[in-house]
């Protein structure tokens, strides 16, 4: 591989004295077969010779080959006037002869001298592009020639690049593959983002162009976006950690872009009662109560300009149930995606007013519930003990078969009271706030597997599973198991013949949030009493939608399990056909997040 470097000049280097030994041998040559032949009379002079050094000394160096040509004239003319004289005729040859030297030398000086003009030129170009250059063979892809910004530009020498293909400055089989594909197309390509490996073998973004020279000689530029796209990657991780951010906050966020929602967090889902699906692309003024939207336009019209203004008190809402939810609304202008937007913060009327002595009331009744609990436990142990002895030895007890069924229906009624009450136990500890998460990362397949098979789920109802076979949660083991045996023995409990169940997990790799979903095709739940079945003790309606084990404490433990993990539990109903509970939870662990217990 030839490197391209400026010409200055001429500097002496060994590839200079090998032409001059070569120059010098040749003109020795040429006289020592003209002063031959002069002295053996043989008739021919050989003057032609002499055209091989003249001809290889101005080519290679035209100034001081056209010295050469000159002193060569004067003593072959000189030899041949001492031998042929006085041979009037001979004597005009060797003059003409000595000319030519002279001539033909300068018309090679002239041409040689344009062509390194040019090359010079075009090197100079070449050397001072901010682009790097590389020429390479497209059949072995062998490179034949770089410039010095390459070389800077991946710490190569010239080399070390001598020894190398093209693909072995790539960085991994794949761009190797699609490098190769899009050369063996014959096209001629404008922009090709790959990444090179540098000597240190540090990853560097480039962008490719390049085109064919010769049938085999490829020309390809190399611009260096390195420190683009470092940037960019940079930009979308801090995108990511906001939108991590603004997922996990209590607070709800809405950002509107050219009259439309373009991002609404999870907690404005819930607060609002629609899926993110129904919310994106939607009219934000859809959800504002007619006699507020004046004042809305007005807020957001503000906030597009850029205008200060205050949070906008006393909007009212209407949430997907059809109900009027009053709100504070603080508008703020923003840029998402380089693009003007409007941020709107939300906050509950009612939970901001009365949050602070509910929570206190709410903590009231939980200590007297579970003291309350704790002490029907204690007789309910002595009584499921009788049982078991009555019906472990009948015979001696003297129970009759009558007897023995009575009792079984005590002992699975006293079982369920039980049941009860350690649920409620266990909300009340929840409710303390002092209950923490056990970390650890496990195969969400076949926990579910697990959970179906030691609950004998799949002999009452047709339950089907569209969840990854590689799926993991980095979550609390056993508060997820109980959080899915409680969705999955719902779903076969109130799913209507034939009972068909279906668990499938749904959510992109720019989520932060895992999503499974549990469908039964069951009775469905009214849009009334969707927030109501998570309270620990709802107040049972007049129908069939509202049955979730009478009291409801499994949906409410499920619920605050999940909100332990930083996530939240979505409903999502039709009326006598269908209902599906979904699970969000982070896909990495909320730091510095602590459960308050409400």
């Amino acid at each position: 591989m030839k490197r391209l470097d400026g010409l200055s000049g001429y500097p002496l280097s060994p590839v200079d004295l090998i032409r001059f030994g070569i120059i010098a041998s040749l003109t020795l040559l040429c006289f020592i077969i003209i002063t031959y032949s002069l002295l053996r009379n043989l008739g021919t002079i050989y003057a032609q010779l002499f055209y091989f050094p003249l001809i290889y000394a101005t080519y290679f160096y035209p100034r001081k080959g056209l010295y050469l040509a000159g002193a060569c004239a004067v003593v072959y003319e000189c030899f041949a006037y001492l031998f042929i004289f006085p041979d009037t005729g001979g004597m005009v040859l060797v003059t003409v002869q000595a000319l030519l030297f002279v001539c033909i030398s300068a018309l090679v000086a002239y041409f040689s001298e344009k062509i390194n003009t040019s090359e010079v030129h075009n090197r100079n170009i070449v050397e001072k592009s901010p682009m790097g250059i590389i020429l390479f063979d497209k059949n072995d892809f062998t490179i034949r020639l770089t410039n010095t910004r390459l070389e800077h530009m991946l710490g190569y020498t010239a080399e070390d690049l001598a020894g190398m293909t093209f693909p072995e400055l790539l960085s991994s089989n794949e761009e190797k593959e699609r490098f190769a594909r899009s050369v063996a197309s014959g096209e001629e390509i404008r922009s090709f983002e790959t990444v090179f490996l540098t000597r240190e073998k540090e990853p560097a973004w480039v962008n490719l162009s390049w085109n064919r020279i010769t049938e085999n000689l490829m020309s390809c530029t190399v611009i260096d976006i390195n420190k683009f796209r470092l940037a960019k990657l940079a930009a979308d991780k801090i995108d990511a950690q906001y939108k991590q951010v603004t997922d996990s906050l209590p607070t709800c966020i809405v950002i509107i872009r050219d009259q439309m929602i373009v991002y609404a967090n999870p907690s404005f889902e819930v607060f609002s009662g629609y899926t993110p699906e129904e919310l994106l692309g939607r009219d934000p003024l859809s959800l504002v109560h007619p006699d507020d939207q004046a004042g809305f336009l007005e807020s957001f019209h503000l906030a597009e300009t850029g205008s200060p203004l205050p949070g906008r008190s006393a909007i009212n809402l209407v949430i997907k149930s059809g109900k009027i939810q009053a709100a504070t609304l603080f508008f703020s202008r923003i840029l998402q995606d380089g693009s003007p937007s409007v941020l709107i913060n939300l906050v509950d009327i009612p939970e901001q007013e009365s949050g602070k002595g509910r929570a206190l009331q709410d903590k009231k009744q939980r200590g007297i519930i579970g003291t309350f609990a704790y002490e029907l436990r204690t007789p309910l142990q002595p009584i499921m003990g009788y049982i078991n002895l009555l019906m472990s030895d009948p015979e001696t007890y003297g129970v009759t078969e009558e007897t023995r069924v009575i009792l079984d229906r005590c002992a699975k009624s006293v079982d369920r009271e039980r049941q009860i009450i350690n649920q409620m136990l266990e909300l009340s500890v929840i409710d303390t706030g002092k209950i923490s998460l056990e970390y650890s990362v496990f195969s969400v397949p076949v926990l579910l597997k697990s959970i179906i098979d030691s609950g004998g789920y799949a002999a009452d109802a047709d339950i089907t599973m569209d969840v990854p076979p590689d799926l993991t949660f980095d979550a609390d083991k056993n508060k997820i198991l109980t959080v899915l045996d409680t969705m999955i023995s719902n779903a076969v409990k109130y799913s209507t013949p034939p009972r068909k169940v279906h668990i499938t997990y749904r959510s992109s790799p720019n989520d932060t949030m895992h999503r499974l979903s549990i469908r039964d095709n069951g009775i469905g739940i009214t849009d009334a009493r969707l927030d109501e079945i998570f309270e620990p003790f709802p107040v049972p309606d007049s129908g069939k939608t509202l049955k979730f084990d009478k009291i409801g404490l499994s949906l409410a433990i499920a619920k605050k399990y999940i909100k332990m993990h930083g996530g939240y539990i979505s409903v999502d109903s039709i009326l006598n056909l269908e209902t599906t509970f979904s699970i969000h939870i982070p896909k990495e662990r909320p730091s510095g997040v602590e459960y308050d217990g409400t």
